[in-house]
């Protein structure tokens, strides 16, 4: 697939109407697949893709769009092969050592924002923060707020150094440990958290989307719990009276993580439902 017949017209048209056959068969959406990778190699958006249809690739831009190509095909993500995310109508970069933002993580941010008046400074806690896609987003719409995004990775925390930098962002530090180790006595109003819940018997996680992210990052335990259990029970502690959590978790643990959340003390816990209708956000006050 590094080469293409001679008798293949190179033009965009041609290319990507090849490229969607090809990754009809391992893509649910090859015809975006395609004109995202395209777009990548030419350096335009896609819709520029459609005002020259008929514009031809050069020998080295066909090679490089050809073996983009062949790599999704073998199921590496999108994300990945381009080296960025938009996520939040923010431009991020990805790369294997994090997850891909992923939609329905929008969710927490919105809910978190709603924990925050417009001007509002508070002390946000971002647990796993991956490229830093969540706490980007936080800070990015509200620029009082004092963000800490921690990760135990440190090439995950490379990436979101990066789109800190990239974005300019000067509110959001980046410290290197599990969960709640680093911090002590340090509270925060806000802890938001997108832990790894995928059991670790799950076929997801052997699927061919997933093989190419950390499973560190997935991989939630027998249960999809043990991340879970550790974020809930230890934010208690780090969180001031008054103070909210926000976990993302898998369609089907609402209720375990509600009882959780009971558990662990808190007060006026909910869970909301993504835009596919599954419950994939909980929240809790700490009482004052």
């Amino acid at each position: 697939m590094n080469t293409a017949p001679a008798d293949v017209d190179e033009s965009v048209r041609a290319l990507l109407a090849t490229a969607t056959r090809r990754l009809a068969s391992t893509a649910d959406s090859a015809r975006l697949d395609a004109e995202l990778l395209l777009a990548a190699v030419l350096g335009l958006d896609r819709s520029a893709l459609y005002r020259e249809p008929e514009r031809r690739l050069d020998a080295a831009s066909r090679a490089r769009f050809l073996q983009l190509l062949a790599e999704r095909a073998r199921g590496r993500p999108i994300a990945h092969l381009t080296g960025q995310r938009e996520f939040w109508s923010l431009r991020l970069a990805v790369t294997e050592a994090t997850l891909v933002p992923r939609p329905q993580t929008e969710l927490l941010v919105e809910l978190a924002l709603v924990c925050i008046d417009a001007d509002g400074r508070r002390d946000v806690l971002d647990l796993g923060t991956g490229s830093g896609a969540i706490a980007v987003a936080i800070a990015h719409s509200r620029p009082a707020c004092r963000v800490c995004g921690v990760d135990r990775s440190p090439g995950a925390l490379a990436v979101a150094a990066r789109n800190l930098r990239q974005l300019e962002l000067r509110n959001v530090s980046l410290l290197e440990c599990d969960w709640y180790a680093a911090f002590g006595a340090r509270c925060f109003d806000l802890i938001v958290a997108n832990p790894p819940y995928v059991e670790s018997a799950d076929p997801r996680l052997d699927a061919i989307e997933l093989r190419h992210e950390p499973r560190l990052a997935l991989d939630g335990g027998s249960d999809g719990l043990a991340a879970l259990r550790h974020v809930v029970a230890g934010a208690p502690a780090c969180l001031r009276y008054g103070g909210t959590l926000l976990v993302e978790h898998g369609a089907e643990q609402g209720a375990q993580v509600r009882e959780l959340f009971g558990r662990a003390g808190f007060v006026d816990i909910d869970t909301a439902r993504d835009l596919d209708g599954h419950e994939r956000v909980t929240r809790g006050g700490l009482a004052g």
